[in-house]
């Protein structure tokens, strides 16, 4: 019986044109408040990024389906699902992420709070 292939993660960044997917990264990531994520944590599709990682790496990793990477990232909560718990803070505390879009996903990291 032959071996299966591995499962292929099949992210991709949205748009059909020929930029690559250093410049798809760069267009489809941007900042915004937690209303525009909401719908994605309701649908299960947000994955929360530590703020310690370089979210460019990690889009490029999910791009890239490095499936090592992510999967060791995921183990290490470096990116989690966000919870309820996670819902109800940042709606209290108005957080504003950088998020990028790799479909199926979004990807979103936590801006750093401006000191007075």
């Amino acid at each position: 019986m032959a071996e299966k292939e591995p499962e292929q993660l099949k992210y991709n960044i949205l748009g059909e044109d020929n930029a690559s997917p250093q410049d798809k990264i760069a267009k489809y990531t941007g900042d915004v408040d937690w209303n525009y994520l909401k719908p994605h944590f309701k649908s299960g599709a947000m994955i929360y990024v530590d703020p310690e990682l370089p979210l460019k790496e990690v889009a490029q990793a999910f791009t890239d389906d490095n499936k090592a990477q992510v999967q060791a990232w995921l183990k290490s909560a470096d990116l989690v699902k966000p919870s309820p718990l996670h819902q109800d803070w940042w709606e209290h505390d108005q957080t504003r992420f950088t998020a990028v879009v790799i479909t199926p996903f979004v990807l979103a990291q936590p801006l750093k709070k401006e000191t007075p």
